[in-house]
């Protein structure tokens, strides 16, 4: 199989970073849109419901997807591997959960929340269903920053790695 080059693995890492920085900056600026998220007023909570979406329609999704399709060149072209070290699996796995996790709590009820917010109008506020769906959104995006954060650190430490024989 083909191998990258130093140069172009170089370029790839650069492109890693920025892709990775996109999937980051998207979810702590989502993170902050929440905090500053008073339901009480219908006007405010429905922007600041519409920016989350831009955010993760252009700013998460692109960094995400992209960071995969970066990762799996890692793994096919270069000497990394999938499974060649345990800290990179263990990447690819809390990569998989946290994408699983962004498509499936965060962004649907992101979106159920923005048809409650367009059908009901200000009454969506008081409605348990929207009340519940941002809470629980909240408490998945606190999941993704941990998981983030935590991939980073095996990104650096490279934990688990194989100790060279004398």
């Amino acid at each position: 199989m083909i191998k990258l080059g130093t140069k172009a693995a170089r370029w790839l890492k650069i492109l890693h970073i920025i892709l990775v920085s996109l999937f980051f900056g998207g979810i702590m600026s989502s993170l902050v849109l929440n905090f500053t998220m008073e339901t009480a007023t219908y006007d405010q909570t429905l922007q600041l419901y519409k920016n989350v979406v831009a955010i993760s329609d252009y700013i998460v999704r692109i960094g995400a997807v992209g960071t995969l399709l970066v990762g799996f060149i890692y793994g096919l072209f270069t000497n990394w591997g999938f499974f060649k070290h345990r800290w990179v699996t263990v990447k690819w796995v809390l990569f998989i959960i946290q994408t699983f996790v962004g498509i499936k709590i965060v962004d649907e009820l992101m979106m159920e929340n923005m048809a409650l917010l367009e059908m009901e109008g200000s009454k969506a506020l008081s409605n348990p269903v929207f009340i519940d769906n941002h809470t629980i959104r909240q408490y998945a995006v606190y999941f993704q920053v941990a998981v983030t954060v935590f991939i980073f650190g095996i990104s650096v430490l490279r934990p688990w790695k194989k100790k060279k024989q004398k």
